[in-house]
């Protein structure tokens, strides 16, 4: 029963990542767009900080139907490929003009949507043309669904969006004018902890913050999320009260958070201490709370998450409040985790000498010829006579931990003197299964297993210094060397 009941769970949390990754997928390959659109509205807008009536002229174009068609564009892509980019395009044209508001939130149902009814319709007739005529059945098919879909978009799906998107928009008005705003830091601090901030950021905010934008000139719904500040203070707490390898490695970890913006580096601290997101929503709630008394926002959404990219959208009325914000968030959670780690540093002691004698018995083991799990999964690609030659880090977004990672292992390999290895990063929803070895956080290596099932799996806790690195290096001396010879 207990079994069951873990299994579910676990289940439920993948599915839950996975379909936030699919959200968030169809924005963060298109930052650089909200980021240039964000730049020119910064300067040239009247409140700008060069104020020009001609340059202008592109905020709304870009807002309204550039940044929507590229989101529709990617989503369709993710679902049926070129084709299925395409007639979201058009599907998705139907519920920008249908409607006053930019529809970002519009453009992540159709975009999707339109391609899997074209991906269904493309079934129905799947090698029963006849040679020689199959361009024409795929131009004309697709044309036709484009137009049927951009009427439906137009007249169905245009009025629902907007109305959501209005309710969505009241929702957050009432939560600012009273004060509740900090309040959704009690949902958003763990579920970035449990990776989907990404999801949360760019599929949820990203789409109401945007139209704020339109409206104000700015949203605080950008800082919500992205504000640096909690992971800032729960890194410093383990830099002065940690112990062992957390209080040894988190000075660098600061530098990547807070100046890198990939926050993605401070989650594994928490993990291993939860109790530790108190400190993160505490931290949030003070940020947030500051931004709504300064009544500060950001211009565009700050991403990757660093202090250098949230200053960048910050207008130039703004950056006493949005700088408080993060000094304030920053100190909250140094405080919050410093209490909470100070109260368990006799235990937590206790238990770093328990890893250390666990440490020296894995070595006596290793000495003795006993292998780890990944020794043995990696030596099952000698004896079936193929080398590790593509290794892939894979994170929810494909772009920050797992870039960092996979940073880190390229460096030992090449130290290592080990050549013909490929190292790189990408999103677990881009696993096509040609991978030899996949190298994950333990929380999304399920998700991994299901997008490449043949390839072998690592599991680890920290993508900046995980000792399971060295683990695959002399894995793949004595494998690569073993299938060479």
């Amino acid at each position: 029963m207990t079994t069951t009941s873990v299994t579910e769970k676990k289940g439920a949390r993948v599915h839950v990542q996975a379909f936030g990754t699919f959200l968030s997928g169809m924005i963060m390959p298109n930052i650089a767009a909200f980021i240039a659109w964000g730049i020119i509205t910064a300067f040239f807008i009247p409140t700008g900080w060069t104020p020009n009536e001609t340059l202008v002229t592109l905020v709304d174009p870009m807002i309204l139907y550039l940044l929507p068609l590229l989101i529709a564009n990617t989503g369709g892509r993710m679902v049926y490929g070129t084709r299925g980019g395409v007639i979201a395009s058009i599907a998705t044209m139907g519920v920008i003009v249908g409607s006053s508001i930019p529809m970002f939130i519009g453009a992540m149902i159709v975009g999707p949507l339109s391609a899997w009814i074209l991906m269904k319709v493309d079934k129905i007739w799947a090698g029963k043309i006849r040679p020689g005529f199959e361009m024409l059945v795929d131009n004309f098919s697709a044309g036709i669904l484009g137009f049927a879909l951009a009427l439906g978009a137009f007249f169905g799906i245009a009025p629902l969006v907007t109305g959501l998107s209005a309710f969505l928009e009241m929702i957050v008005d009432w939560l600012i004018v009273n004060g509740l705003l900090p309040i959704a830091s009690i949902f958003i601090e763990p579920g970035k902890i449990l990776f989907l901030n990404n999801a949360i950021n760019h599929g949820v905010l990203t789409p109401i913050g945007v139209q704020q934008v339109q409206e104000s000139g700015k949203s605080i719904l950008f800082l919500l999320e992205a504000n640096p500040g909690p992971g800032l203070g729960i890194l410093l707490a383990f830099s002065f009260f940690g112990v062992g390898l957390a209080r040894a490695s988190a000075p660098g970890a600061i530098i990547i958070q807070f100046l890198g913006g990939i926050h993605e580096i401070y989650f594994p601290y928490v993990l291993m201490k939860p109790m530790m997101v108190l400190a993160a929503i505490g931290g949030g709630m003070t940020g947030v709370a500051v931004n709504v008394a300064f009544q500060t926002g950001l211009r565009a959404p700050a991403s990757p998450g660093s202090i250098i990219a949230v200053l960048a959208q910050t207008p130039a009325t703004d950056f006493i409040g949005v700088i408080l914000s993060v000094i304030a968030s920053a100190g909250v959670s140094f405080a919050i985790g410093g209490v909470i780690l100070r109260a368990s540093r006799k235990k937590d002691l206790a238990a770093e000498n328990d890893n250390e004698l666990a440490a020296a018995i894995a070595k006596t083991e290793a000495n003795k010829g006993k292998s780890s799990s990944i020794l043995g999964n990696l030596g099952a690609s000698a004896t079936t006579g193929s080398a590790v030659k593509n290794i892939v880090f894979a994170c929810d977004a494909g772009m920050g931990s797992s870039a960092m990672g996979a940073s880190v292992l390229r460096n030992k390999i090449k130290k290592a003197g080990i050549e013909g290895v490929t190292v790189t990063n990408q999103a677990i929803a881009n696993l096509d299964g040609t991978a030899d070895l996949v190298i994950t956080h333990q929380d999304l290596t399920d998700r991994a297993r299901g997008k490449s099932p043949k390839s072998v799996h690592v599991s680890v806790d920290n993508f900046m210094n995980s000792p399971k690195y060295d683990e695959v290096v002399q894995s793949l001396q004595g494998t690569n060397e073993g299938v060479t010879k």
